[in-house]
């Protein structure tokens, strides 16, 4: 798998009927290893180990409607009180981020109301926060710590 703009962590990968297959630590099963998943792996162990998250507050690839759309966010986080706090949008490294991938986020949010996003391919990483009243998307330098945003 290719190298991310993300610290190293030492996943649990084996081989099961010809196909790789990693450990979400998360959901507490083994799933596919594909370029997005490997994102996403390494995502949230940096949030989790990096950033302060709890793992217990994390949900992964939930449905969300959107005017008769369905859609599927890659991980939603909850504060303390388990009201939504930070939607995770992963990508693939070979995906470029377009202003489409913060579209994608923004119709999610329409339903959801949550204040803090975070969107990556693994090499680049964007996190916002939402301005409630302008209902405005203001791009953040850095991702604070999970306790300066619950």
């Amino acid at each position: 798998m290719q190298a991310l703009n993300l610290p190293t962590y030492p996943f649990k990968i084996k081989e099961e009927s010809g196909k790789h297959k990693i450990f979400d630590p998360v959901r507490r099963k083994y799933l596919i290893l594909t370029p997005e998943e490997w994102v996403r792996q390494h995502f949230i162990q940096f949030l989790i180990l990096e950033k302060g998250f709890p793992p217990g507050l994390f949900k992964i690839e939930g449905g969300v409607a959107h005017h008769q759309r369905k859609g599927r966010y890659d991980a939603l986080v909850a504060d303390r009180h388990g009201a939504p706090l930070m939607l995770i949008e992963c990508k693939a490294p070979t995906v470029v981020i377009t202003r489409e991938t913060f579209y994608q986020i923004a119709r999610y949010n329409t339903e959801m109301e949550v204040p803090y996003f975070a969107v990556t391919n693994g090499l680049q990483h964007y996190y916002l926060k939402l301005d409630m009243i302008a209902k405005k998307l203001n791009f953040l330098e850095d991702l604070p710590d999970y306790q300066y945003l619950a």
